[in-house]
């Protein structure tokens, strides 16, 4: 069982967190001049101020730590578990078939429907999206496994490949912050060209933040 103690502190990450993946200015509306920034590789040092993570591109980038910065994890889930009414955060591309094929899907926790609810451009591949909505229905189609959407009076049909990863989010701790553990960190880039945050996502048991 997860201390009351714990159980807090998640469900603050997890509300930041999908305010991040929402329309992409939420989490930066007290800093106009900062830029949104998403940071993604491998963790190479932890101090109490900072951590440095080589990125997917091959850059190593520092990132300062805000006070009273937060961390979670993610943990493994599967397409069976996404029913009608569930909140989801799904990255995907357009297909050739004009419809949308998913990249990855994250399942909220039910306290976080609505947070950041909507469809926008991301940065996890070029011409990627990210849409923030409660599953209208699932049906497993002739083509493959397609989730139907709705957010802000809109639907959308969005195709989940077999073997797009589906994970939700875990409670994590500093321990899980090793040299070599996978991150995502939605962070703000300052006009002195600082990168900070206020909350870290970190891959445990195996299990890698997909977004």
């Amino acid at each position: 069982m997860i201390p009351k103690s714990m159980q807090v502190l998640f469900t603050a990450t997890v509300v930041g967190l999908s305010l991040s993946m929402g329309t992409g200015s939420t989490a930066f509306a007290q800093s106009a001049k900062a830029e949104p920034v998403r940071v993604r590789g491998a963790l190479v040092s932890l101090n109490d101020q900072a951590l440095s993570v080589r990125t997917r591109e091959g850059q190593t980038v520092n990132v300062a730590l805000a006070q009273g910065w937060t961390l979670s994890g993610v943990a493994r889930a599967d397409i069976a578990d996404i029913k009608p009414g569930d909140y989801v955060g799904i990255a995907s591309l357009p297909t050739e078939n004009g419809e949308d094929g998913a990249l990855e899907v994250m399942i909220f926790p039910p306290e976080l429907k609505g947070a950041g609810e909507g469809s926008f451009g991301w940065d996890l591949k070029p011409k990627s999206t990210m849409t923030n909505a409660t599953v209208a229905d699932a049906v497993k189609a002739v083509d493959g496994r397609t989730v139907t959407v709705s957010y802000h009076g809109k639907e959308k049909k969005i195709a989940i490949p077999e073997g797009t990863p589906v994970v939700t989010l875990a409670p994590a701790t500093q321990a899980d912050l090793k040299p070599g553990a996978t991150v995502f960190i939605p962070a703000e880039k300052g006009p002195d060209g600082v990168v900070t945050t206020q909350r870290v996502v970190v891959g445990t048991h195996g299990v890698v933040p997909p977004m």
